[in-house]
């Protein structure tokens, strides 16, 4: 190209850009007539606005590809939360992002419905998804300084339905994503589809979503039943659900709920004359935002919920809006008896804790519960305890967050200690979650491995710490089994005699372990069998000597105890090594299965929402143990139970004598253990508080055969004997069609009444290290007799429980191994 063809190029682009700008500079230009220069005023803007409008529907055609598509819209409408399900087909949760429950338009107050379209928009039936209208007075009072919202309840739902996609923030590509959705929903909604979609996904306060949900919240009642100054209330709360929360914000709420009602007065859908009347009236609510959203197995909720995300997350599946059903083995009715059974009992320990605690003197008040509840109103918790104990208060001050934040914040550490001292605020809320005693509670099936009852702690909304897989407390004597165990199948006789004596282990570092007991040590024989019935260490430190404490380990790891590290220590024989109550209750559920090992299961199958099959989990057994040496050894455990440290189970709570079981207890009465057993249910509680530093003060009540003992107890006799409220046996759990786990509970009742037995014997008290047993030394003769099984229940022919029949024809998948192995 030569030069002189490139200046004129130039020169032609200049004369364009002259000729455009002049045509929109026209009506500016001196000397021109006023007639013509509105002329040429009113051809740019003409002109200008219609460029704007091309470039605008431009970028908005460029929008549409990042706007939800209708199909989108349709499957919103159809959401479905997931939903778990009991072994006896019981709702006890659901998955879903909010608190809410959907209902049909047809099931909400028409009050409701007419407040929200007359204050929110009430041309709704007259648009297609934006009222123009509305929008342009929107945009002109804007511009004016005076902000108005001019979105339709259409618009609304297309921001809450889609806040990702379409955003919060005030600027026009958001505006015109919500214009460009609404119109989508109206072609893909009815009027009526889209007001239901509305009022059950708008969000309220306290995590509630839909004019159901906030009904019961504010009002306790269901949506149907507002009347107009409720359903005022809510709707006007859709214009700041905070600012004009009605608990936190009453006068706000009250003047927002009257503006609604003026609307429909304007809008004739009410009278003056009642406008005039409900005015007057009090903002009168009936709250309550503690919806049982928890149900009644919340720890046990919480570990299939971690397992059901990491699957659904590897199958591209959504727990929130799938329909998913997770049928698990839990039982409702054996967990209401447990959630009962650890209410009564440990609030009865809690008052005997709180009085010990608060007296000066140290002797055991009572062995009875109740003399301790009529104190309980003279004595202040446990103030014995923080009075004395004030470098333990110091060191619990030192570990709180607010010290932490205290120092973070450049504060001196005498100063941080003296002020937290001093805030009364800080120091009750210390004392209460320091004191707070605890417990743990799991039942399961010893055949099926299928977990029925799952406690995890005394109160969920108190204390989320799972107290059941994720706490690792010592066992104590509860571990004695597996050093018997090992002896008997290393050929060691139950009948063999042993003389009770100080044995001595000399420790890697030089020092010594030597294992005694309360009582003191007279040099009398004692068979093997009495040393585990009554918990004496000296018997079972002289039954480690021979086995070796690796021996010992290896045997709990086969029964179940696989999931904690277990010290190869001699002193593993009294219950050093921390485990978990679930490693427990399995491997003794190993022994009641008769040495047959099954993997604590929970789920055992899931479903989608068309009742497909998704998913279905198997537990076969594995033989840990030989069948004779596990009926030898249930034998030993049956007298526990008969005449030992666990005698209170037929004395207190008149269950038969023909149960198995061990105590446990830690040094300082720390951790409290009770582990019982039946061919079909095997129940283990744990009792303790959550820091070990805080311990029950009296040594009796710091006994598991006088704490855990007591939850174990209460729950067998609730699950397999119910009470009435008269006092009376209450009838027998219904033999409803199909539920074969209500039949055998039938037949363990029956057979209970047939076998009770009167079992006179010396109490046993067990403890390890310096806490020691103080039972002398049995009269009774050993029994020498050929070890018993524990009785066993008869099945109808061909019932098997519902779990069982639950877990067969299964798939491969890594998740059924999750499921299968319930991880600590």
């Amino acid at each position: 190209m030569t030069e002189t063809e490139d200046a004129g190029g130039s020169t032609q682009s200049r004369r364009g850009f002259r000729k455009v700008t002049g045509f929109f500079l026209k009506p500016f230009e001196k000397g021109l007539h006023w007639r013509s220069r509105m002329f040429y005023a009113m051809r740019s803007s003409l002109v200008s606005g219609i460029i704007l409008f091309v470039l605008l529907c431009a970028y908005a055609l460029a929008l549409i590809p990042s706007t939800p598509d209708i199909a989108d819209l349709r499957k919103a409408q159809v959401e479905q939360a997931s939903r778990v399900v009991s072994a006896d087909s019981k709702i006890i949760a659901t998955f879903s992002r909010w608190n809410s429950e959907w209902v049909p338009i047809e099931r909400v107050s028409p009050h409701a419905v007419k407040a929200l379209i007359a204050t929110e928009d009430h041309r709704f039936y007259d648009h297609g998804g934006v009222d123009v209208f509305r929008t342009a007075a929107s945009a002109v009072w804007t511009l004016l300084g005076r902000q108005q919202g001019g979105s339709t309840i259409t618009q609304q739902l297309a921001r809450n339905r889609y806040p990702q996609e379409i955003g919060r923030s005030r600027s026009i590509n958001r505006k015109i994503k919500e214009i460009i959705t609404a119109l989508k929903i109206e072609r893909a909604y009815s009027k009526k589809e889209i007001l239901e979609t509305y009022l059950n996904t708008v969000p309220f306060f306290y995590n509630a979503r839909g004019i159901e949900m906030a009904s019961r919240i504010y009002f306790d009642k269901s949506s149907a039943d507002l009347n107009i100054l409720e359903s005022a209330t809510l709707i006007g709360m859709l214009k700041g659900s905070s600012y004009y929360n009605p608990v936190l914000n009453p006068e706000r709420a009250l003047q927002r709920r009257n503006v609604v009602m003026a609307q429909m007065v304007k809008r004739n859908v009410l009278e003056q004359e009642n406008y005039d009347r409900l005015k007057q009236q009090k903002l009168e609510l009936n709250f309550d935002h503690t919806l049982d959203v928890h149900g009644i197995a919340p720890h046990f909720v919480q570990h299939v919920r971690k397992w059901l995300v990491d699957w659904a997350d590897l199958h591209d599946r959504n727990i929130y809006a799938d329909g998913l059903v997770v049928h698990t083995t839990l039982d409702s009715r054996i967990q209401v008896a447990a959630n009962q059974a650890v209410r009564r009992q440990m609030e009865k320990l809690q008052v005997i804790a709180d009085v010990e605690w608060g007296v000066g003197n140290s002797r055991l008040i009572s062995k009875n519960a109740s003399a301790y509840l009529s104190m309980r109103q003279r004595v202040q918790a446990f103030s014995h305890f923080w009075n004395t104990k004030k470098d333990l208060v110091d060191a619990f001050i030192r570990e709180s967050e607010a010290y932490r934040r205290a120092m973070e914040g450049g504060a001196e550490a005498d100063k941080a200690l003296a002020q937290l001292r001093k805030d009364e605020r800080f120091m009750a809320r210390l004392r209460e979650e320091k004191t707070r005693l605890q417990t743990g509670l799991l039942a399961m099936d010893p055949t099926t491995g299928h977990v029925k009852a799952w406690v995890g702690s005394r109160d969920y909304g108190a204390d989320q710490f799972d107290h059941v897989v994720a706490a690792q407390r010592q066992p104590g004597s509860t571990f004695k089994p597996f050093v018997y165990g090992a002896a008997l199948e290393q050929g060691m006789a139950s009948d063999r005699k042993f003389t009770e004596r100080v044995v001595e282990f000399k420790l890697p570092n030089g020092s010594f372990w030597r294992p005694s007991d309360l009582s003191p040590q007279l040099g009398r024989e004692m068979t093997m069998r009495e040393g585990l019935v009554y918990s004496r260490n000296s018997i079972t430190a002289q039954i480690m000597q021979e086995i070796g404490p690796a021996k010992t380990a290896a045997f709990a790891q086969r029964m179940g105890v696989n999931q904690s590290k277990l010290d190869s220590v001699p002193s593993i024989a009294l219950g050093t090594s921390p485990v978990t109550l679930m490693e427990m209750v399995s491997a003794y559920g190993t022994f009641a299965n008769r040495g047959e090992y099954r993997k604590p299961i929970y789920i055992t199958h899931v479903t989608d929402k068309n009742g497909a099959t998704l998913l279905r989990f198997d537990n076969p057994g594995t033989r840990a143990l030989p069948e004779n040496v596990a009926d030898e050894l249930l034998d030993m455990m049956r007298g526990v139970v008969s005449e030992g440290t666990g005698k209170r189970i037929t004395t207190e709570f008149g269950l038969p004598a023909d149960l198995a079981g061990k105590t446990g207890t830690t040094q300082k009465n720390t951790d409290g253990w009770f582990i019982l057993m039946h061919p079909k249910l095997v129940a283990g509680a744990w009792v303790g508080f959550n820091d070990a530093r805080v311990t029950m003060r009296s040594g009796y009540w710091g006994q598991g055969a006088h704490n855990a003992l007591s939850v174990v107890g209460d729950f067998f006799k609730e699950a397999l004997y119910p009470a009435s409220a008269k006092g009376e046996r209450a009838p027998e759990f219904e033999t409803g069609k199909g539920n074969v786990v209500n039949s055998f509970f039938k037949k363990i009742s029956n057979w209970f009444s047939s076998g009770k037995q009167d079992a006179e014997a010396k109490d046993g008290d067990e403890k390890k290290g310096d806490a020691k047993n103080a039972v002398s030394h049995p009269t009774d003769t050993p029994d020498t007799k050929k070890p018993k099984q524990l009785r066993n229940i008869t099945l109808p022919s061909g019932a098997s429980s519902a779990a069982s029949a639950a877990s067969t024809a299964v798939t491969s998948s890594p998740a059924a191994s999750v499921g299968a192995a319930v991880s600590r």
